[in-house]
């Protein structure tokens, strides 16, 4: 990716900021705007835009990402069950604990590269989850899940709140996490990750990792010593794994092994690859069309449709459904499919690098039209 001057980085941030704070506004057209919905987008882009410092900046491939999802989960969930329902702490430690686990499995990851290294973190990952369901149910809560109990210790908040007769609610020094405040809350971490993000990849250290993907075998010819840096950007990406997880438990205070399987972390490859890998704003472009087909596409079933398409003639009606049906509700992985398959074989960049590429050629194609008509006058 190109560098950013610093005046552009502030205009980039601007206009990132108000497109992601208004977003309850935006995407009341495409039935997206509730809470729930808009809380995965951030957290989900969080998660993504964590996973292209690695896989977009030094080109690794992490299969077992969703590890880090899972660690920050449960960590958070401990600190609302140990400590307080305030989810400043809980964010921490969610952070915290999945850059000590993201060093432990870097360290021996990336001793290898390429697939080696994809596979071995795909083995940590399924260590990990089979753990949470077995050896470590003590911590896990097994299969059930760690949850909320009524009689949790949580020391801080006993010292200065009395105790109510239900399960108490997370919160922000009072305003609880739930509906838009969860969102917004969000959305400003979402914010801040970007920021870091952009600043990461316009900074030195950025340049370094970009220049390990150029060629990393030339970079130790020349006596530079990559492995710190791969470390830092594994690590950095496991922690924006880990902030993910944590919010996760944010606004649903539950962890579960789940969150660690496969599936998860090839999610967030989809989403990476979909939207534009090495590009700032394709990671979160591909995350929110995931969770949109996921919840909204998902949906539909062939009754509402039906109700969709009234307007048509029965028997055109009947016709249209049936044609559209198999893509929706339980066959949106079908759209999301013939989607992934359109953008890799006419937009192998994704659809933000896509963009880019065609934009470019358009300024490069009328550049060529002006001074043509330059030579001619």
């Amino acid at each position: 990716m190109d560098t950013i001057s610093r005046k552009g980085e502030l205009r980039m941030m601007a206009l990132f900021a108000v497109i992601v704070l208004l977003m309850p506004i935006w995407l009341i057209p495409f039935g997206a705007a509730y809470p729930d919905l808009l809380q995965k987008f951030a957290i989900f882009g969080i998660f993504a835009v964590g996973f292209n410092i690695l896989f977009g900046l030094t080109g690794y491939l992490s299969f077992g990402h969703a590890v880090f999802l899972g660690v920050g989960s449960y960590a958070a969930v401990w600190s609302f069950k140990l400590f307080t329902m305030n989810v400043i702490p809980a964010v921490i430690f969610g952070v915290l604990f999945s850059g000590i686990f993201a060093a432990v499995i870097g360290f021996v990851s990336l001793r290898r590269s390429g697939i080696y290294f994809s596979i071995l973190t795909l083995a940590f990952a399924q260590m990990s989850y089979n753990l949470a369901y077995s050896v470590l149910t003590p911590i896990t809560n097994g299969e059930t899940g760690l949850q909320l109990r009524l009689h949790d210790l949580r020391m801080i908040d006993g010292l200065f709140i009395e105790a109510g007769e239900g399960l108490p609610l997370t919160n922000l020094f009072g305003i609880k996490m739930s509906g838009y405040p969860g969102f917004y809350f969000c959305a400003v971490l979402l914010i801040l990750a970007f920021y870091l993000a952009l600043r990461i990849t316009n900074s030195p250290f950025g340049m370094a990792l970009k220049a390990i993907k150029s060629n990393q075998l030339r970079m130790g010819y020349t006596g530079f010593n990559t492995r710190p840096y791969l470390m830092s950007a594994f690590m950095i990406s496991g922690m924006y794994a880990g902030l993910a997880g944590a919010l996760l438990a944010v606004t649903d205070p539950l962890a579960g092994a789940e969150r660690m399987q496969w599936t998860a972390s090839g999610e967030v490859v989809l989403m990476t690859i979909l939207g534009g890998v090495g590009t700032l704003f394709g990671p979160l472009l591909g995350a929110g069309l995931i969770k949109y087909f996921e919840n909204i596409f998902s949906s539909y079933n062939d009754a509402l449709l039906q109700e969709t398409f009234s307007f048509l003639p029965d028997m055109l009606n009947n016709l249209v459904v049936g044609i559209i049906s198999p893509f929706v509700g339980d066959g949106w992985h079908l759209t999301l499919g013939g989607l992934f398959m359109v953008i890799i074989i006419f937009l192998p960049g994704g659809i933000v690098g896509g963009i880019t590429m065609l934009w470019r050629r358009y300024i490069k194609k009328r550049g060529a039209s002006a001074e043509l008509e330059g030579e001619t006058s």
